[in-house]
């Protein structure tokens, strides 16, 4: 199992990242938070998940342990994917789904894209004794890139990367544009959650 990476950044997108390791390129898929946070040319540390099916091996990055931990036990809860599992560690943060399920918070999860009442209840009903596992976590200081067009980039390009539309981008990057200029240090991954949750309420 690989756990763990540090190495040189060599392709950074918008939900995806490859480091370079001794030479050895790994590719990996991500959350917009952590893709936002690196740099092409520059060192990084991930925390990583292989998941192996038949027909491939697809290896995903996080930028906290508690985030990579938060993925695999989502996983371990009945009809959660790989996929499914990264929208939940991209809107919900590790301390914020402990607290969701435990307290059986339906309507915060149900903020994720993909997962509608019956799959909130069945998440609690799964994870409610496993979640509290997980250790508390809060997102990292990683403040937003200045200049409204750079913060706006990085937010677009991780909800077109997690399947919501260009418009719907838009409209996202619209909605949380308030928080920036009351939080100039906001972080990148509270940016990224309370965009997703604005369309979720839609």
């Amino acid at each position: 199992m690989i756990q763990q990476l540090r190495g040189t950044v060599i392709e950074a997108g918008a939900t995806t990242f490859t480091i370079d390791v001794g030479g050895v390129g790994f590719k990996a898929l991500t959350t917009p938070a952590t893709a936002a946070g690196l740099r092409l040319g520059e060192p990084a540390t991930v925390h990583t998940s292989l998941v192996v099916r038949e027909d491939s091996m697809t290896l995903f990055g996080f930028d906290d342990p508690s985030e990579r931990d938060a993925f695999e036990l989502v996983q371990t809860a009945s009809g959660v994917g790989p996929k499914l599992a990264v929208a939940i560690v991209s809107v919900l943060s590790p301390s914020e789904l402990r607290r969701a399920i435990s307290s059986e918070d339906l309507a915060r999860l149900c903020s994720v894209p993909g997962i509608g009442r019956k799959g909130a209840q069945k998440l609690v009903i799964e994870l409610k004794d496993k979640v509290l596992l997980l250790a508390a976590s809060e997102d990292a200081p990683r403040p937003v890139t200045t200049g409204d067009e750079q913060w706006r980039e990085q937010v677009s390009e991780g909800l077109l990367g997690l399947g919501w539309s260009a418009r719907d981008a838009a409209a996202a990057c619209d909605n949380v544009a308030h928080l920036v200029k009351e939080q100039p240090g906001i972080a990148i991954g509270q940016l990224m959650r309370s965009a997703l949750n604005s369309l979720a309420k839609r």
